[in-house]
């Protein structure tokens, strides 16, 4: 959710300047909303966007739009409610789509919630109940027949890789990629007799694999087999991989531009890595076998999704940063499955893509597959591995999609996990590797996860529970993070101040003795508070005393 307060605000003004039309909906619910005019509302407002050309509708509550006034709003309080509102309308909505985001914003000391609605996606009527909802003027109907056949009617993607490229030839195409991508060819298509693909022409076989349509070129051609520098044919799109290395202050320590014939410099790119062979685990725990510090799979999954996936249109280059411990990828388009949780929670496979005839051939080619299975296995890849799970960053409203795949251990308890807990799903290891970094989980999956004692603490500062720490030899660690019981500090604060003697001890003095004695997981101010209180306590108990700023034992009879 977006948490950025002043930008929501910003958000809201924009909307209400606008007023309500076709693709804004104020509501007052002060607090409560009826659940299915909420879906009707979602249909309406979805097929509205579609229809106006435009990514997303919002549905506000706590504002009357009549008066001109923000009445803030009850509707279910808190964000574990509001994942439940999200959850809930994907089991009556077309193609099991819900809000892309349920915005809580203050406004002049008043709850408003703003509700981010997805264009219904192109060639498909969104449908609340099997109903399809639009809007009139200011009132909520059934869609039109018009509308819903104008809506049906449009391709579910313009491919521009399907494209004919003008004025190009085979002269444009190099000899080693076209080798490399028979040979590809043949391994995938093993059914196929070698020595008939052996009697194909150039021609044959690029329109056997989709990248010759009527004797002419396309664009994914020229992306995957052109000759260097023929990406000048694809102008003004930008098809350029950019490798930039950086050291741990983030500084540019070398990089390198490379670009088309892809099938063929893919291997170039991915040379570049220092993929460092791991012996030993934090702790001292060997591995059972050497690995690498990267999966190939993963690394090579991670970048040929950037090459598919890309919106060239978008005339940005893919970025591949390798940092310390991990490796960034990042180009230009939206998301096209939604979420990253459609992508793991799904066995079917992806219904259109950006670029169909470019995914084909890579398809065609071994690069990808099509079965929606490529991003799954990379999560499993690392968590087979008992390495930190990838991070998507995805931004359909800058659209940009973006993944950080990790080479090293975050949190040592979490890989101990993972290697001594055969009973996690990869699911389990997705919100464990949340909490790890900090990241918030979802309330209804962290109270499973405390009732099966894998976590403990209050949201949303979650940690390794005692139970695990204990079977999984972590007792050091978690001891680290929750500090020792308070009656113990209690003890060597009182012990300290006894041995300095006449000299006294300061506070700075005994806040250093104390060490990792105190929980990890309080910031300085909090440890510092929980000192005094104890300094206070063995005062009024007249076991110690303060003078001059230093602290001196009372002595006993």
């Amino acid at each position: 959710m977006t948490t950025d307060n002043s930008t929501c605000r910003q958000l809201f003004h924009s909307l209400i300047q606008h007023k309500e039309s076709e693709v804004v909906e104020f509501k007052k619910a002060e607090n409560n909303f009826d659940f299915d005019d909420l879906g009707r509302y979602f249909s309406a407002l979805s097929n509205e966007a579609n229809l106006h050309g435009l990514p997303f509708a919002w549905l506000v509550f706590g504002y009357d739009e009549k008066k001109h006034e923000i009445v803030g709003t009850f509707y279910k309080d808190g964000e574990g409610a509001l994942n439940r509102v999200k959850q809930d309308l994907t089991n009556n909505m077309s193609d099991g789509q819900t809000f892309r985001e349920i915005i809580p914003v203050e406004v002049y000391n008043k709850r408003i919630l703003m509700f981010k609605i997805p264009a219904s996606p192109r060639n498909i009527v969104m449908k609340w109940k099997g109903i399809a909802y639009g809007r009139d003027g200011e009132s909520l109907k059934p869609l039109n027949q018009s509308k819903q056949d104008e809506i049906r009617n449009q391709t579910p993607y313009r491919d521009w890789s399907a494209e004919i490229v003008p004025n190009a030839s085979l002269e444009d195409l190099d000899e080693v990629a076209i080798a490399k991508a028979r040979k590809m060819f043949k391994k995938v298509h093993s059914r196929i007799p070698v020595a008939e693909v052996n009697a194909w022409s150039d021609e044959k076989f690029l329109s056997k694999c989709g990248l010759m349509i009527d004797g002419k070129l396309t664009r994914a051609a020229i992306i995957l087999l052109g000759k260097s520098f023929s990406e000048y044919l694809l102008r003004p799109a930008v098809v350029q991989v950019t490798w930039t290395l950086r050291d741990k202050n983030k500084d540019v320590v070398d990089y390198e531009h490379f670009s088309v014939p892809y099938i063929l410099t893919v291997d170039e790119i991915l040379a570049k890595i220092h993929n460092l062979t791991l012996r030993e685990m934090p702790g001292g725990t060997l591995f059972p076998d050497t690995m690498k510090q990267y999966d190939d799979y993963t690394i090579r999954e991670a970048l040929h999704n950037c090459i598919a996936h890309s919106n060239y249109q978008l005339q940005q280059r893919i970025n591949f940063v390798e940092n310390p411990g991990f490796l960034y990828y990042s180009n230009a388009g939206s998301f096209i499955p939604g979420s990253l949780e459609e992508v793991l929670s799904t066995d079917e496979p992806q219904k259109f893509f950006r670029n169909d005839c470019l995914c084909q051939a890579m398809v065609h080619f071994n690069m990808i597959d099509t079965v929606s299975r490529g991003i799954k296995k990379m999560f499993t890849e690392q968590w087979q591995r008992r390495f930190p799970m990838p991070d998507y960053e995805i931004d359909n409203d800058r659209q940009q999609v973006a993944v950080r795949i990790y080479g090293t251990s975050i949190d040592e308890r979490y890989t101990n996990m993972l290697k001594n807990n055969d009973s996690l799903t990869l699911w389990d290891c997705i919100s464990l590797d949340a909490i790890q970094k900090g990241h918030r989980i979802d309330e209804t999956v962290a109270q499973d996860m405390m009732q099966r004692g894998l976590i403990e603490g209050e949201a949303p500062n979650y940690r390794i529970s005692l139970t695990v720490a204990k079977k999984t030899k972590q007792l050091s660690g978690y001891t680290r993070v929750v500090g020792l019981e308070r009656d113990k500090i209690k003890l060597m604060v009182l012990q300290y101040i006894q041995n300095a003697g006449a000299d006294g001890a300061k506070r700075s003095d005994i806040m250093e003795y104390l060490g990792g004695t105190l929980p990890s997981r309080n910031t300085p101010d909090q440890n510092g508070q929980m000192v005094g209180n104890i300094l206070k306590e063995l005062a009024s108990e007249g076991k110690i005393q303060s003078i001059k700023q230093r602290w001196y034992a009372m002595e006993t009879e």
